[in-house]
């Protein structure tokens, strides 16, 4: 017997995936928008969508790689306008994730796209501040933000960007690097990590997901980040691996995206499997849920239908929680509550 894409139906005297306690730490926000919400918060602020309807909207979810993707991905950004609707997004991505097992969040957003459709990040940051908090009270969930460096804009945009949230930077956990990714290396952004440093952000990057294992090195080398967001390419570096391993530095694998943006030609072919023989620490996310074919639980499905088993799967599970920012306590915590699930196995 086969589980269904969302986890929910389990092997016989197996718990479903979905109640699997987890953490979610590659996770765009704007990655989120559902189709009907798209077109809900459309007609909340007057803004016409390139589509004709949901259906046409959604049709369009073919991608040939990242770039693909990217424009669909902004074209939807639009939408979003006002504090509300940042949060009206967050509290539908928190419902799903909450059925899903998940228990912290650190979440990804791009102020330097909103900024372009005129609002600005402090608008941005108090909207999805006020969606964890609800998370907090509904379903328990922990987290914070983790403002994102669009790597495709000029370096002076995010010197901007730093300039805009530095008052702001108590209400943020981390800073990263996301966008297209061929063309626009780590070493352009050492600088402005440097900087985030100085604010007491904590540094993460994709890495390595379309881009070569050398983008992986620039980014621990050069940004000093404490996780690498993707980084399946690692694989091609044995030298990259093993300090991968040494040093326990987390890759944020999101299996699913990789499959929808064709880093992979099929899932059968992921290194996720070799990244954990080599004893690197993975955990397992969504990055973009509503255009990528799942939310976590079906990630994790996923990695189930290439050959792991639910002890295994409870390991990814508790990387993802011990590779988290939260405070030890919460570690603590969230790792109890991932071993009891085990020992009802």
């Amino acid at each position: 017997m086969t589980t269904s894409s969302d986890g929910s139906t389990p092997p016989p005297g197996q718990p479903s995936l979905r109640t699997l306690p987890k953490a979610e730490l590659h996770l765009h926000i704007e990655g989120t928008l559902e189709p009907e919400l798209a077109f809900q918060l459309a007609e909340r602020n007057g803004v016409v969508l390139p589509f004709a309807d949901v259906d046409d909207l959604r049709a369009r979810y073919d991608f040939s790689d990242l770039q693909s993707f990217l424009d669909l991905y902004y074209s939807c950004m639009t939408v979003l306008r006002s504090a509300q609707d940042f949060t009206d997004l967050a509290v539908a991505y928190f419902a799903r994730a909450a059925a899903d097992g998940v228990q912290h969040v650190e979440m990804f957003f791009d102020p330097q796209v909103h900024a372009a459709n005129g609002v600005d990040a402090a608008t941005v940051i108090a909207g999805l501040r006020a969606g964890f908090a609800v998370a907090e009270e509904r379903w328990g969930i922990s987290g914070g933000l983790i403002v994102c460096i669009v790597r495709d804009q000029p370096v002076a945009s995010a010197d901007a960007l730093l300039d805009e949230i530095a008052p702001l930077a108590h209400d943020l956990i981390g800073i990263g690097l996301d966008s297209a990714e061929v063309g626009y290396p780590p070493l352009l952004f050492e600088d402005v990590f440097a900087r985030a440093a100085g604010l007491g952000l904590r540094r993460v990057a994709h890495a390595g997901e379309e881009a070569p294992a050398d983008y992986v090195w620039q980014a621990l080398r050069l940004l000093e980040v404490e996780r690498v967001d993707h980084g399946i390419r690692s694989i091609d570096d044995e030298d990259l691996l093993a300090h991968l391993a040494t040093h326990r530095v987390p890759l944020t694998v999101c299996p699913l995206s990789n499959l929808r943006l064709r880093a992979v030609a099929d899932l059968s072919m992921h290194p996720l499997r070799a990244l954990v023989d080599a004893g690197v620490v993975v955990t397992v996310n969504s990055d973009d849920p509503s255009y990528f074919g799942g939310y976590i639980a079906a990630n994790y499905e996923a990695v189930a239908e290439m050959g792991f088993d639910h002890r295994e799967l409870a390991a990814l599970a508790e990387n993802s929680i011990t590779a988290s920012f939260a405070d030890a306590a919460r570690k603590a915590e969230l790792v109890a509550a991932v071993r009891e699930w085990v020992a009802a196995l």
